[in-house]
């Protein structure tokens, strides 16, 4: 686990950079995998028991694309600026307002950071909505399964609903001369 002991910050204002290997985020299931170092850039802030951390974190994932399957490569390089306050019996509240505040407030619990969590959260954020491997991808055929930006099949474009025999079937009765 990679923790931020904040016993150890003496001062209102530290530096922080670290440089951590891909194999320090293992894919367990997860929607994409770590592909080159991660680096974690971030001004510490301290204000009591209270901390501000803002940063940057730049990698690059690996991830499939929505429309082949197809792996390819993504860049990552987050900001992020987020207040960490102590955990409290308050603050772990169930229902309550949810404030603009939250979204960029975090909580800390037994004087430490769970760094690895915060990587992950902004790799996560980082993933855009329909990976893509290139804007023009073309994707899968729908009937062989064969990826169409590598090569064609002799499968016919048009596709013929089953559920739709029977309504097929009176459209052709009524377009058939009558006599």
């Amino acid at each position: 686990m990679l923790v931020l002991n904040l016993a150890r910050i003496r001062t209102p204002h530290e530096h922080f950079e670290e440089v951590y290997p891909p194999e320090t985020f293992a894919a367990d299931g997860e929607s994409f995998t770590v592909a080159t170092p991660v680096k974690l850039a971030f001004d510490l802030y301290k204000d009591k028991d209270q901390f501000r951390l803002d940063g940057r974190i730049e990698t690059t994932i690996e991830l499939p694309c929505s429309r082949c399957l197809e792996p390819f490569r993504w860049p990552v390089n987050s900001v992020f600026d987020l207040r960490y306050q102590p955990r409290t019996p308050q603050s772990a509240k169930p229902e309550r307002e949810v404030e603009e505040d939250d979204f960029s407030t975090a909580f800390y619990a037994n004087e430490a950071i769970d760094l690895g969590e915060l990587m992950r959260e902004q790799l996560y954020l980082a993933l855009p909505m329909k990976p893509l491997c290139r804007p023009d991808c073309r994707g899968l055929c729908v009937q062989c399964g064969t990826n169409l930006n590598r090569g064609t099949c002799d499968c016919s474009p048009h596709w013929d609903d089953p559920r739709l025999a029977a309504l097929k079937a009176l459209q052709v009765k009524n377009t058939e001369p009558r006599n």
